[in-house]
């Protein structure tokens, strides 16, 4: 990260764990910091690595498969069924890259196993894992009574199989000495009418928390990504912002190289500006 140093990465760091309190914005120093941060971000070259890209076939999934391709990055396309993703693979393919395309209900484990046991036995190895898919299934006014079963689909859509995804395609990273994790999050807070969905994506929070310093000193670097409000199936129609805003911000957390991990990434941080 040309220009930033040792000390200043931390704080960035830090300030973005929470870590550190106060209003770290009205800081001219930390601002100044946060921008040179953004002017020469050392990026990892992925031309010819592998991502998968969960829930890839609309939204915040789309625009970061599309994204990374402009990168000459590869791409495995996870939808519930091949053909949502049919039209985007074409259009990637007309990047010049390689493009695979894989389905799986992620509200069923025997579907998520099948899936990860192809992609391992005759698929690409991935360097790259783009958790992106989530549902919302809700919104309870009469947030005492949200049903356990709400509950139990969004934990295993938004929580469990991001965790079976990144626990089954991480040993191979691991074995070659390089990967990048991005899980993304919400911003969503003090609203208990969307409780079953903001624990879930908490407990992702916590999952990257407790995991990515142990996978660092491997070369794999987990990050969280949060898109921001956007106008998309699960943000609806009176989000402030397009879904191509997340670009290129949802980007960051793949391409940046210098050993951040257990960071939360905000796209919206990049909105407007270029990497």
């Amino acid at each position: 990260m040309g220009g930033v140093g040792n000390f200043e990465q931390r704080l960035l760091i830090w300030y973005d764990r929470g870590v550190l309190g106060g209003d770290m914005g009205s800081n001219s120093d930390f601002i100044a910091v946060r921008e040179e941060q953004r002017e020469f971000m050392q990026k990892a070259n992925i031309n010819g690595k592998w991502a998968l890209v969960t829930g890839a076939s609309r939204g915040i999934g789309r625009q970061v498969s599309l994204g990374l391709a402009d990168y000459g990055c590869n791409l495995v396309l996870h939808s519930r069924d091949l053909t949502h993703t049919d039209q985007l693979a074409e259009e990637l393919r007309g990047k010049g890259i390689e493009v695979r395309q894989v389905s799986a209900e992620l509200s069923k484990p025997e579907q998520v196993e099948a899936m990860l046991d192809s992609l391992l036995s005759d698929g690409p190895a991935i360097d790259i894992v783009y958790n992106n898919a989530a549902i919302q299934i809700g919104y309870h006014e009469n947030w005492l009574n949200v049903p356990s079963e709400e509950i139990r689909i969004s934990f295993e859509v938004n929580c469990t199989s991001l965790i079976r995804i990144c626990n089954k395609l991480m040993p191979g990273m691991i074995e070659r000495g390089w990967g990048r994790v991005v899980n993304v999050t919400s911003g969503v807070k003090d609203q208990p009418q969307l409780t079953a969905y903001a624990v879930s994506k908490a407990a992702v929070d916590k999952y990257v928390q407790d995991t990515a310093q142990h996978l660092m000193p491997k070369g794999i670097l987990m990050n969280l990504m949060d898109p921001g409000w956007l106008r998309t199936d699960l943000g609806g129609p009176n989000a402030p912002g397009s879904v191509e805003s997340v670009i290129p911000g949802a980007l960051v957390p793949v391409l940046i190289d210098d050993g951040s991990a257990g960071v939360l990434f905000h796209a919206q941080d990049w909105a407007g500006k270029q990497l």
